[in-house]
């Protein structure tokens, strides 16, 4: 069995040790980006573990990230959610990044919702809005999968031309229309950071087809397309992207908006949580 795998073999287990979970429980299981945290504290029955608890997590060290893992429900739905990620500019390889995601493969999950706080390139974007990621482009030079393959996880070769589930998009769609809040769509472009992009990377993205630029998300989405996790995703635009802003962008500036849409986001997710639980068929846990 490979490192990643008896990692995350273990990493589960704490898990399910740490936070009373059962062996059979089939989650929905959610990544919090910037500012974003707070769903995490709408759950009933809340348990938590901070990353410094779980093997193979570093602590986290951006702001606007709690770092730590939360079980609960919400609608009667078993939710894992996690308050903050980990990010490649913190100096880690994309696999640690993706690591989360494959814990929540081997611990059965039924589905991850990826969020994050994005750069609208797409000008008829404004920043609050909040927007369907329908595919993603991946500017960082690297992938999870690098090395040799976890042949427990997934194949060598991994198909993720549908890695944002068409059933979650529709259960995604039908719970802004629920909660009464529009979705704008688009591909989400990934590039390295932490310094944001200069005006020519902006042009290029928009010229690639990405309707809005961050730096996460990706690695995760593919180690979960690899173990066949169904994902779907959601940008809040906190700000226009370089060269399209005209005053500097600013780390707090991207927290104090994705706070000021939490309310918004917050209903979202509320509506989407036991519509993309039953969108879904269970998983079953590895190990």
């Amino acid at each position: 069995m490979s490192s990643w795998t008896r990692l995350a073999i273990e990493c589960a287990a704490a898990v399910r040790a740490g936070l009373g979970l059962p062996a059979d429980e089939s989650a929905l299981a959610v990544v919090l980006g910037s500012g974003l945290g707070s769903f995490g504290d709408e759950l009933n029955n809340a348990r938590s573990m901070p990353f410094s608890s779980l093997p193979g997590f570093p602590r986290a060290t951006v702001h606007g990230h709690k770092g730590r893992l939360v079980a609960g429900t919400l609608a009667g739905v078993p939710v894992l959610a996690l308050q903050g990620r980990l990010h490649g500019y913190e100096g880690h390889d994309a696999a640690t990044v993706a690591f989360p995601a494959r814990v929540f493969g081997v611990l059965g999950a039924r589905a991850l919702v990826v969020t994050n706080a994005a750069g609208g390139t797409n000008p008829a974007f404004a920043p609050g809005d909040l927007m369907r990621i329908t595919d993603h482009i991946n500017m960082t030079g690297r992938n999870p999968l690098i090395g040799l393959n976890e042949d427990a996880l997934g194949p060598r070769f991994p198909d993720i031309s549908r890695a944002y589930d068409a059933r979650l998009a529709e259960a995604l769609e039908a719970a802004g229309a629920e909660a009464g809040v529009p979705l704008q769509k688009g591909v989400y472009l990934q590039w390295n950071g932490p310094s944001y992009e200069s005006p020519a990377e902006i042009r290029m993205s928009r010229a690639l087809g990405a309707d809005a630029v961050g730096m996460s998300t990706v690695p995760e989405v593919i180690a979960a397309a690899h173990m066949g996790l169904p994902v779907c995703g959601i940008s809040c635009i906190t700000n226009l992207a370089a060269g399209l802003a005209q005053h500097q962008l600013t780390h707090e500036e991207v927290v104090e908006v994705a706070k000021l849409a939490s309310g918004r986001f917050l209903a979202l997710l509320r509506a989407l949580v036991p519509r993309a639980y039953a969108a879904v068929p269970a998983r079953i846990a590895l190990g």
